[in-house]
């Protein structure tokens, strides 16, 4: 198998264990988003800002690998036309199994993101893509793949990697690697991943993620920095995610 599909398998894997992001949201939760009490996150802790969204009824979303039942459902309590894209089974699975319960469409696509998104240019108004790009190797033509799907205005919400997770041991206390973080060119990086059963994972830069979207043609307009929530980093207030709020002008 290809990494991205050891991935897949990984995840699927996670969610059967009980996975933190791969629990679908309650009855209660939806209702409660149908009457405007909600929020979503794109990193482990800080609730994405409701001024980000703007409208979202009658707005066409993507969830980029955004599975699991925990985002979409919100969206489409509120009136979003969803689409939710991720290369899980079960992540999707969790997808049909809360639209089904809630009784709302949604189109489901299981499809990999490193390749070209299934979809026309200028389809979405907005596109969800919370942590998700620590597992593929190249963000440069994810970044570019969203600027060709959304539509002029529309908005990127990002979450992503820092890096610093990836240069300390499983305790946080030591730096243990270099970086970049690639395992398929570092067989010891390959061997820490594997004993942890973590599939594959890849560091990227402020360059790569900031400067990615740049490229691409994306004005960064809000950002804000994250922990992982639990573990020395978060103790010692080191952040190690990046929420970012793009615009396609």
């Amino acid at each position: 198998m290809n990494y991205q599909d050891v991935n897949a398998s990984t995840i699927d894997r996670w969610v059967e264990q009980g996975w933190e992001w791969g629990k679908p949201i309650c009855h209660e939760t939806y209702l409660a988003a149908v009457q405007g009490h909600w929020d979503v996150l794109l990193t482990p802790t800080k609730p994405v800002p409701h001024a980000w969204f703007g409208e979202l009824r009658g707005k066409r979303i993507l969830g980029l690998a955004s599975g699991g039942g925990q985002q979409m459902p919100i969206f489409a309590a509120l009136g979003a036309e969803c689409t939710v894209l991720d290369y899980s089974e079960r992540q999707l699975a969790s997808e049909r199994m809360v639209a089904e319960r809630e009784g709302y469409a949604i189109s489901i696509v299981r499809a990999d993101m490193t390749k070209p998104l299934p979809f026309p240019d200028e389809t979405f108004d907005l596109i969800f893509h919370p942590v998700s790009n620590c597992y593929i190797r190249e963000v440069r033509p994810l970044w570019r793949e969203c600027w060709r799907v959304l539509k002029r205005g529309g908005t990127l919400l990002s979450g992503v990697d820092h890096y610093v997770n990836f240069i300390v041991d499983e305790d946080e206390r030591e730096i243990v690697n270099h970086l970049p973080f690639d395992p398929l060119t570092d067989a010891a990086q390959r061997a820490q991943l594997e004993a942890d059963d973590a599939g594959f994972q890849f560091s990227h830069t402020l360059e790569e993620q900031i400067g990615g979207q740049l490229e691409a043609g994306f004005t960064l307009q809000s950002l804000y920095e994250d922990t992982n929530g639990v573990g020395r980093l978060h103790e010692l207030h080191i952040p190690t995610f990046l929420a970012m709020r793009s615009v396609k002008g």
